[in-house]
């Protein structure tokens, strides 16, 4: 249903850094920066804007797909590596569904970051 979405962030070099790394094993990269801002995405498209705040933004809930559930993996490692929380570690959620495997970060600024993966192992 997005085309791509903003977040606000306390300081957008910060969090480029930690949603770079954290979202590294989607296949994510830079696709475009502004002035204090930055797009992230696949295929230099920017999926993801981080916009620079004045005020500490509102946490928000971000879940980000994946194809498989070794990448679930993936992201939860990178994402604790580059300074994240633990909000929920790797595993299935069978309450949303009995294929829903998810793991969840918080980030800088206290935003909550997911990566989730419908598809059953293998």
């Amino acid at each position: 249903m997005f085309d791509h979405i903003g977040i606000r962030v306390s300081n957008v070099e910060a969090s480029e850094r930690f949603f770079l790394r954290a979202l590294e094993p989607l296949g994510v990269a830079v696709a475009m920066k502004g002035p204090d801002s930055v797009g992230l995405g696949k295929n230099s498209k920017p999926s993801l804007w981080i916009y620079g705040a004045k005020d500490r933004p509102t946490p928000l809930h971000l879940a980000f797909a994946a194809e498989h559930r070794s990448q679930v993996d993936a992201f939860y490692r990178a994402a604790i590596e580059a300074g994240g929380h633990d909000n929920g570690i790797p595993g299935l959620r069978t309450h949303y569904h009995p294929n829903y495997y998810a793991a969840f970060v918080i980030a800088p600024d206290g935003h909550n970051v997911e990566v989730v993966c419908h598809f059953p192992e293998g």
